[in-house]
């Protein structure tokens, strides 16, 4: 494959630990299960050594118990709302693995652009390409003991742009082929135990194809914040501004469900929109004062839900 295929196919490929994913994953606030779980998994995937290491010390060498685990298709699926934390926790959670696992991974972000033009065998043949060079890549980590020496992890955001249900009587018979290649890429993965993964985010998880749902080794679902959360990320992101933790109470408070609306601020609303909303009311002539804070939340409208789903909290 040229240069040229391999920039079409992935963008921005990142190598890992990386002290700045490590920075941005620290600033998930409210995320902490998730982060547990995800590296978790993504470890006994990508390194399924480990897990024998474990049974070995705490259950003796009763090593048929891992087969339910290790026989898994190494596919991960992130699915929530836009704003809900998943698509930053998938980009940088590769470094928290490398850490605790002391090895080097490589992270290859499919481009939406593989999706084609449409052409007859254009989908099918990039989504191939995709699934034939993360191997490449993986076979050159794997040891004959069985450790790994490195590990991918192909990324696939708006999954349901690529892998959409086949069931559907509009869709048409490129996309519908190029989900059949992407299945084969993921059974490919499975069958030649390399170290590698797949993490796939979704906004609308009934829209993938079920094969490729009864695959997954995992769907984590991401839901809006609830108030215990609102008030963790705003206790840490206002920390700096003094608020008392009456404040912030209140605070979490609006930024929930109200008789108004059925829906409260995504993690990003928070932490991208409303607290840099009530630093620039501040600047550049007072301080943030707890009154003005809360008139700004107030005054801000969370993120509607994608396609009107609502998470009740």
């Amino acid at each position: 494959m040229t240069i040229v295929e391999a920039n079409r196919l992935f963008e921005n490929s990142m190598e890992f630990p990386d002290y700045e994913a490590q920075m941005r994953l620290d600033r998930l606030i409210g995320l902490e299960n998730y982060k547990l779980r995800l590296t978790k998994m993504l470890s006994v995937l990508i390194n399924p050594r480990s897990m024998e290491k474990w049974v070995n010390k705490f259950h003796g060498d009763h090593y048929e118990v891992l087969e339910p685990i290790l026989s898994r298709p190494p596919l991960i699926v992130l699915a929530g709302d836009v704003g809900s934390g998943k698509t930053a926790l998938a980009e940088n959670i590769s470094d928290k693995v490398a850490r605790l696992n002391d090895i080097g991974v490589t992270m290859l972000p499919l481009s939406l652009s593989s999706r084609g033009q449409g052409r007859v065998g254009e989908m099918t043949q990039l989504v191939s390409n995709a699934f034939q060079q993360t191997k490449e890549l993986a076979k050159k980590y794997k040891s004959e003991t069985g450790k790994s020496r490195g590990a991918v992890i192909l990324l696939i955001d708006e999954a349901d742009a690529l892998a959409q249900s086949r069931e559907s009587d509009q869709m048409h018979h490129e996309d519908r082929a190029g989900v059949n290649a992407f299945i084969r890429g993921i059974d490919s993965l499975a069958s030649e135990g390399l170290p590698v993964a797949v993490i796939m985010c979704t906004n609308r998880l009934d829209a993938l194809d079920p094969a490729v749902k009864r695959r997954a080794a995992e769907i984590l679902p991401f839901k809006r914040p609830n108030e215990e959360q609102r008030n963790s990320v705003l206790e840490q992101t206002l920390a700096p501004f003094g608020l008392d933790s009456s404040t912030i109470s209140k605070l979490a408070g609006v930024t929930g469900q109200s008789n108004a609306r059925k829906y409260g601020f995504s993690f990003s609303d928070i932490t991208q929109r409303l607290v840099p909303a009530i630093i620039l009311d501040a600047y550049p002539n007072k301080a943030v004062t707890k009154e003005r804070a809360l008139e700004v939340a107030m005054s801000i409208q969370p993120t509607p839900p994608f396609g009107g789903v609502v998470d009740e909290q």
